[in-house]
């Protein structure tokens, strides 16, 4: 239907937007009206939402059309996409490995060529880290930039939903479309005016040998410290150099506060999913039947430490210290962007594992997102390049930058 009525505006000779007949997947935790939103999980598996999400409607009013939803770790908890009730999503490049989570069914979509572009979250590197694991072009706008009206909330601080495409040029072409200015459902969007994002974009003509002169970039030595594969520290490191040859200065910069994100992001993240998964009591939200059932073992994971973390006598050693050391990281990262035009970091310390290699191991699935956290705790803006890989196909490379 939605492809009709495009056909229908052409031959009026009607304005059908800048995403005039491109294929779009939608993350199933985005409210579309048109499908089921179940979030990954058996408790909202018949949920069938009566309107869309800000961004399922700014793409279907700029030409876009919605294919359909893609699977992720069940309401965004997970690195691997195998916490999903229903089926695991597999790495389109190497079926052994993991796609990389939350939004593992996003990035393979787009890997495969099954869509134009799709649409992921992210609250602690959901859309980074499998567009990482699965060679694409991975955006995790400024928090607050796109509505989360529609979004079913993981950590209402953190959410954030971006473009997953196969360019840097359609990852500025979606955003465009997508930021469509304030929504009032949504406290927390910012009061923007509509930005054509791809018109910064610049052809290649129009640079000299040197196009990147005058451009400071930073890299964080704790991201290519203890902890991170020696093939990865070599990646970033051979991108440093083609940045230097393209005329940028690159030094090397530390951040005491980098490791101190990892945990204070889970306290702060899980404390707001126990309150956010409150509301699915099988009464008045949800499948009828029991938490317990509906729930899969990592959901109820992390409401039992959010819920501990937050309860009488240790709020004030958990949350409130996290809350402390959340204001700390983001001072330290934005002192050096304020010093250096973008900083380079490795989007994951490994490239994608092997399929239910950490499903038994919790804390080392975790431990895999030390590289993304500091930027969601920060809310600044993260685009994901793929700048060489091996195979299985794996980005090592990722530049926080002021959009």
């Amino acid at each position: 239907m939605q492809a009709v009525s495009i056909d229908e505006k052409i031959c009026r000779g009607e304005d059908t937007g800048i995403l005039t007949g491109a294929v779009f997947a939608i993350k199933d935790n985005i409210c579309s009206s048109d499908d089921y939103t179940s979030s990954g999980s058996k408790l909202l598996e018949a949920h069938q939402s009566p309107y869309d999400s800000n961004v399922v409607s700014a793409i279907k009013a700029a030409g876009g059309i919605v294919l359909g939803k893609t699977n992720l770790d069940e309401f965004g908890m997970g690195s691997t996409t195998e916490n999903s009730a229903f089926r695991t999503t597999r790495n389109p490049w190497d079926i052994r490995r993991i796609p990389g989570g939350s939004s593992g069914g996003s990035a393979s979509a787009v890997a495969l060529n099954q869509c134009a572009a799709a649409l992921g979250s992210d609250t602690g590197g959901s859309i980074r880290q499998p567009a990482s694991f699965c060679g694409v072009v991975g955006l995790k706008p400024t928090y607050g930039l796109l509505s989360r009206h529609g979004l079913v909330a993981y950590a209402s601080s953190f959410d954030t939903i971006g473009p997953v495409t196969t360019s840097v040029e359609d990852s500025a072409i979606v955003l465009s479309a997508l930021c469509s200015g304030h929504d009032h459902l949504d406290s927390t969007a910012q009061n923007t005016r509509s930005i054509q994002f791809h018109d910064h974009l610049k052809d290649l003509d129009h640079f000299n040998s040197k196009p990147l002169s005058g451009k400071r970039l930073a890299i964080i030595q704790e991201t290519i410290g203890p902890g991170v594969q020696d093939g990865v520290v070599q990646r970033v490191l051979e991108a440093a150099n083609q940045f230097e040859r393209l005329g940028a200065r690159v030094d090397f910069v530390s951040c005491p506060t980098f490791h101190l994100g990892l945990p204070a992001y889970y306290i702060l993240a899980l404390s707001e999913a126990s309150s956010n998964l409150s509301r699915y009591d099988c009464i008045r939200l949800g499948a009828q039947t029991s938490r317990n059932e509906g729930f899969g073992a990592e959901v109820k994971r992390r409401i039992l430490m959010g819920s501990y973390a937050l309860s009488a006598g240790h709020s004030d050693a958990y949350y409130k210290r996290a809350q402390e050391v959340q204001r700390m990281v983001e001072a330290d990262f934005t002192s050096k962007l304020r010093e250096y035009d973008a900083s380079i970091m490795p989007a994951a310390p490994s490239p994608a594992y092997l399929n239910s290699e950490k499903m038994n191991n919790p804390l080392a699935m975790y431990s895999g997102d030390m590289m993304t956290v500091n930027v969601n705790l920060s809310g600044l803006p993260v685009r994901l390049v793929t700048l060489k890989y091996s195979f299985p196909r794996m980005s090592t490379c990722w530049c926080a930058l002021y959009l």
